[in-house]
């Protein structure tokens, strides 16, 4: 489990693909300071247990379904990523909870630079939009944001993709710009998306089936 509040930009070494999985190798001399193999470190938000530790550095291992539901297996060597360790029993919950269980890969369809602050617009899946609320969370990347808005629908402006779909916009206060990568994101790129697990949870327990959304009827 993560709070979605970074603590280092990690640079990628390598990227070894064979067949349906892969090992990411990333320099993390802050996050790796007290780590051992097994321990459990947030790439991009992505939780992934560490193989092996080498000098300031981690190797862990990523199967077909992290390669498919994530974009790490499109980084490449030079490459920031977002680290955070696991939350430990006892400290501060800064941001939210955050399972490191990427639920999709979303665009950046828009960014507006204010003076002191950033508003970015994400694509949002159809099946994912009903997890999604006004002043709710997200965590993108594995940073955890706040939702300015949500769009049902809405037509894409700015640089990115022009087909119509739900959007959520979040704000990037200057701290966020500058420890994390939605610092330098730009409009078509892709980055991982993880709603607030708790919504799930109320669905759950409210008996709608996946996709319904809303309370059965009494």
């Amino acid at each position: 489990m993560f709070t979605g509040i970074i603590e280092e930009l990690g640079e990628v070494i390598r990227l070894e693909t064979t067949g349906d999985s892969a090992r990411l190798t990333v320099a993390a001399p802050v996050v790796t300071r007290d780590a051992r193999a097994g321990d459990s470190i947030a790439v991009n938000g992505c939780c992934l247990t560490v193989a092996e530790l080498h000098d300031g550095a981690f190797t862990a291992d990523l199967m077909a379904e992290t390669l498919t539901r994530t974009n790490l297996g499109a980084v490449a060597p030079g490459e920031r990523v977002n680290l955070e360790r696991a939350l430990r029993v006892g400290d501060r919950l800064g941001g939210h909870v955050v399972q490191g269980h990427v639920d999709a890969t979303v665009d950046v369809v828009d960014r507006q630079h204010g003076e002191h602050w950033d508003l970015v617009r994400f694509s949002l899946p159809h099946g994912l939009a009903r997890y999604v609320a006004v002043k709710g969370s997200v965590a993108v990347d594995g940073v955890s944001l706040t939702v300015v808005d949500v769009a049902e629908d809405a037509a894409r402006t700015g640089d990115g993709p022009a087909s119509a779909g739900p959007t959520l916009s979040v704000g990037l206060i200057p701290e966020t710009l500058r420890r994390t990568t939605l610092g330098t994101r730009a409009a078509g790129d892709r980055v991982n998306l993880e709603v607030d697990v708790m919504s799930k949870y109320v669905e759950r327990l409210l008996g709608a089936a996946p996709g319904e959304g809303g309370a059965p009827a009494c």
